[in-house]
């Protein structure tokens, strides 16, 4: 069976591509259309199909539209609230709700050949659900979905048997743990369904002066349910607009609601394991990306294995709506092994664009010794290899890579990437190193998505990776699976004594991650980048000063 599954009008519009049961390519639309997160001018911030990443997964796996079985859509608008004639149900949703309605048509509009009877409708939780539990590395578990809102809801948990997922609670809006962190980000000046990240590291620089307060308003009900409030920020803290300088008491206040969400994913699962009794959890849903939440999830919740699925945003309900219906038409759903599901470059594609853009380059006989001596020597390398990633992390494919011994590296790329000095960057290790520096989160953790305390000495051997509170969210690296990448840390480490690099993504301030070699070239020639190496050639900020008529490497520091 082919089936293609889609996200879209809401926020991070993506495709993904099931075939025979085995995921075949996974995109999101911002990387091709430039806008992170499929944000447009307000009101019509979110109003995407996914048309390019969805052409794209076809042509990858040499799939016409007419040949599909399925179009599997992430959301059920015959689930959402009704629908008056004035359209203002709940501002937009109600239009967005419409729109939902409408997407066979627009969907067969978008890749001709379509027949769109074949659309189908997947509740927008149980996508989610279905993009852990069927990609996860297990047939039998606990599964955990929360994020914002999806239809009438905020929350799915369940218990998965031979990959059939029990509903056995859903929480009804308006409770939502997410719209809860949401309102928070828009409280402190970030975006909201975008820069929750921020929030997160925010909080490490604050104390839980305002907990008690939030746990009276804030709470699980018992029943697998919970409630959050309404929560007046503004009585807390002031509120804070874009670019305003954030106090001591926004920290604080960051710092309270992360703790309290926290606490209450520890009671909902410890509800989810009485009445499952799995030893392992699954885990979707935008609130799944919050790493420090899962780790607390890991170290004092009841499973013993807990599993995110790396684009556990709305992106992934792309994923999950794929898996599902593959599943319900009688395929043998597999697995996901790896989050390199996107676009790559052949080596002739990536010299061409070179060429065009006039720069000189290199290719070494041995690239990742090449990489790992420039950044022995302090410089920073943008590194463009294999397929694009899937889901929000940079995990060796498209990265901005780093010597972690250097304490001002991370104001360093901080400042390259445009980014507020707060956020932390995060360390790339070999997985069968990363015991011997790092302890308190599952190991391997090759999506980013837990954090870790760093064992006894390490902090003073690697500044740039530690973030205000003594954690570093590390990505490990299977060597079988990431040859290239462990090349270079295995070098690095001949050079330095240091097994560890660091690791952001390539991409600058409101900018999506790159995807193609234009991208990396732009993104190469706006940031004080040193080093690019793509496919198997290097470019040196030298080259580049050539191109652009600039006297020595001195003139772009």
């Amino acid at each position: 069976m082919k089936v293609l599954g889609v996200n879209a009008v809401f926020h991070d519009p993506a495709a993904a591509l099931v075939v025979d049961g085995r995921v075949v390519a996974a995109a999101e639309e911002e990387r091709f259309s430039r806008r992170k997160h499929g944000k447009r001018p307000v009101p019509f911030s979110t109003w995407e199909l996914p048309e390019r990443s969805g052409r794209w997964c076809l042509e990858h796996a040499g799939v016409e539209p007419a040949e599909l079985d399925a179009v599997a859509y992430s959301y059920d608008p015959r689930l959402a609230p009704p629908v008056g004639p004035d359209l203002t149900a709940d501002g937009w949703e109600g239009l967005r709700t419409l729109y939902a309605r409408r997407a066979p048509l627009f969907l067969a509009a978008a890749l001709p050949g379509l027949d769109p009877r074949k659309v189908a409708f997947v509740p927008h939780h149980v996508a989610h659900a279905a993009s852990a539990y069927l990609a996860a590395p297990f047939r039998d578990c606990a599964v955990l979905v929360s994020d914002g809102r999806g239809e009438r809801g905020s929350h799915l948990a369940g218990h998965v048997r031979a990959g059939r997922l029990e509903t056995l609670r859903a929480q009804r809006l308006p409770a939502s743990l997410g719209l809860l962190y949401e309102e928070l980000t828009a409280h402190l000046g970030f975006r909201r369904s975008s820069d929750e990240y921020k929030v997160m590291a925010m909080a490490s620089y604050g104390r839980p002066a305002f907990l008690g307060r939030l746990r009276r308003l804030v709470h699980a009900t018992g029943d697998g349910g919970f409630v959050t409030g309404p929560v007046d920020f503004a009585a807390l803290a002031p509120r804070l607009a874009d670019g305003d300088e954030w106090a001591p008491v926004h920290a604080d206040l960051a710092c309270s609601v992360q703790r309290r969400l926290e606490e209450v994913l520890l009671e909902l699962a410890g509800w989810l394991h009485e009445r499952t009794g799995e030893r392992r959890l699954a885990l979707a849903g935008g609130v799944a990306l919050n790493c420090v939440a899962n780790s607390r999830l890991f170290e004092e919740g009841p499973f013993d294995e807990v599993w995110v699925q790396p684009a556990s945003g709305d992106a992934g309900t792309a994923l999950g709506a794929a898996l599902h219906a593959a599943l319900e038409l009688g395929d043998d759903v597999q697995p996901v092994e790896s989050a390199a599901l996107g676009r790559e470059w052949g080596e002739t594609d990536i010299e061409a664009r070179l060429t065009t853009a006039g720069l000189e380059h290199e290719r070494p006989v041995d690239l990742p010794g090449e990489v790992a001596r420039a950044l022995a020597e302090n410089r920073v390398v943008a590194w463009f290899q294999g397929r694009a990633e899937w889901g929000p992390r940079a995990l060796g494919h498209r990265s901005l890579l780093a010597d972690p011994r250097r304490p001002g590296n991370r104001e360093r790329i901080n400042d390259i990437k445009g980014r507020e000095q707060f956020r932390p960057l995060a360390p790339m290790v070999l997985a069968e190193r990363a015991a011997e520096i790092f302890e308190g989160g599952p190991i391997p953790s090759p999506y980013m998505l837990f954090t870790h305390r760093l064992r006894p000495g390490w902090v003073e051997r690697i500044p740039a990776v530690v973030h205000v509170d003594g954690t570093a969210r590390i990505q490990t690296v299977d060597r079988a699976q990431e040859p290239l990448a462990a090349r270079v840390l295995e070098e690095f480490e001949a050079r330095t004594g240091v097994p560890v690099v660091v690791n952001t993504s390539l991409n600058t301030a409101g900018r999506p991650m790159v995807d193609a070699p234009r991208d990396a070239l732009e993104c190469f020639g706006s940031a004080p980048v040193d080093v690019l190496a793509i496919g198997p050639f290097l470019v040196r900020r030298a080259a580049l000063s050539r191109v652009e008529g600039v006297a020595g490497e001195e003139a772009l520091a």
